[in-house]
Formats: C-alpha cells, sequence, structure tokens
C-alpha cells in the first residue's frame, strides 16, 4: 500500500534520520549529494568545508533535500523538502547550530577525535580550525512524505 505521511510522522523521519541527500541546481547543472544534519524547528541545519555544493547555492539559494527509513524494498518511508539555503555567518549563531550537530551526529561517531575536520571533536577545541568550515540552514518551505508498506 502506498500512502502519505501526515505532518507528525513526516516531522518524526525528519528528526530520526542524520544523514539526506541535498540537491542544488545553478548554471544548468544539477547537483546531488548527502550530507549529515540535524532538524529543527522546519530547518535543516549542516556544515561542510568549501566546494561545488556552498559554490553552487551561494549562487542560487534555491534547494531540495530528501531523506528516507528503508526497511525493504516495500516497506520505506520518503521525505522531500524544498527551501532556501542560508549561510550562518554571526559568530554565536554558528557556535548554536554547530552544537546542535555535534550533540545529534556524536553517538553515530565511534572515536570522535578521529572527526575534528567535520567539528566533531571531544573537546571543542581540538576541532581543525584549518578548514573554513561553513555552517548553513536550510528554511523549508514544502515539505511531502511518502510510504509504502508492503
Amino acid at each position: 500500500m502506498l500512502g502519505e505521511l501526515n505532518e507528525k510522522q513526516i516531522e518524526g523521519l525528519l528528526m530520526r534520520q542524520v544523514t539526506g541527500r541535498l540537491a542544488c541546481h545553478c548554471d544548468d547543472e544539477t547537483y546531488l549529494v548527502p550530507v549529515n544534519y540535524v532538524y529543527k524547528d522546519g530547518q535543516i541545519y549542516a556544515h561542510s568545508g568549501p566546494g561545488k555544493k556552498i559554490e553552487m547555492m551561494r549562487s542560487n539559494p534555491k534547494v531540495c533535500f530528501e531523506v528516507e527509513e528503508l526497511e525493504s524494498i516495500f516497506q520505506w518511508k520518503c521525505v522531500i523538502g524544498w527551501g532556501t539555503f542560508e549561510e550562518i555567518t554571526d559568530p554565536a549563531e554558528k557556535h548554536s547550530a554547530r552544537q546542535l550537530l555535534t550533540h545529534r551526529l556524536m553517538p553515530f561517531v565511534s572515536q570522535p577525535g578521529n572527526h575534528p575536520w567535520h567539528g566533531i571533536a571531544s573537546a571543542e577545541s581540538d576541532i581543525d580550525t584549518a578548514i573554513d568550515l561553513i555552517v548553513y540552514r536550510i528554511k523549508l518551505s514544502k515539505i511531502t512524505g511518502r510510504f509504502e508498506h508492503g
């Protein structure tokens, strides 16, 4: 049976998962990439080093975000959201967003000291400051959810 997720189910799926796919489009090219994220108050928070996706989102901030929960080929849930990329530059807000990400992702990291370039470390002072970590949010304006139960 195919069906639509309700608002509570959509929120639950977005809050349970930590990796989604971010699609951006610029200069007649579409780019889709997995990102680790945290969902809070209708927004997706994530971070990245400089690169193609950041350049594309800076040029065209309209993006699409997808996350799924797959139990089997005939038993799954999927959420797709459309929104706008916003780079977080205010130091206090950037720090808060990084803390959200760190607290959400830490349970999935086996050795936190081994990921300082991702902004995840046992102590904040261990984070690799040589990398210009870009923290951003996706303000979601439309979200849909679907499921299949075999």
